[in-house]
């Protein structure tokens, strides 16, 4: 249900001159509301209830699509970690092997030392 009233103006105290005045502007788009297209003039004050509820929308979306990209974030950070992990274990496992073959190898020599000893 929509009441309508004779334009006043606060600022100026006196009704509304319409088009004359730098505050009166088109706005275009959908209601945030029921979302039917809008295309009107009206005073930019009137429209500040409508803008302002746009503007707590836009910016749930925005918190949304943060969330969900801190996700995959961490998503991806934890798959890089484990890669991490696995590849530090490959890597103890071929620096043991290594000195036991070190090991080994100096074992031999030793024997052969005191074969000829």
């Amino acid at each position: 249900m929509t009441s309508e009233r004779k334009a006043f103006c606060p600022l100026l105290r006196k009704p509304c001159i319409g088009q004359e005045c730098q505050l009166y502007v088109q706005l275009r788009g959908a209601n945030p509301n029921t979302g039917e297209p809008i295309d009107k003039w009206d005073c930019s004050l009137a429209w500040t209830p409508i803008l302002l509820i746009e503007n707590s929308q836009q910016q749930l979306r925005t918190a949304s699509a943060v969330e969900s990209f801190r996700n995959e974030l961490i998503l991806s950070q934890k798959a890089m970690a484990r890669a991490h992990e696995s590849l530090i274990d490959q890597m103890a496992l071929l620096i043991g092997k290594q000195l036991l073959g070190e090991r080994a190898a100096r074992a031999t020599d030793l024997a052969e030392v005191d074969k000829r000893g």
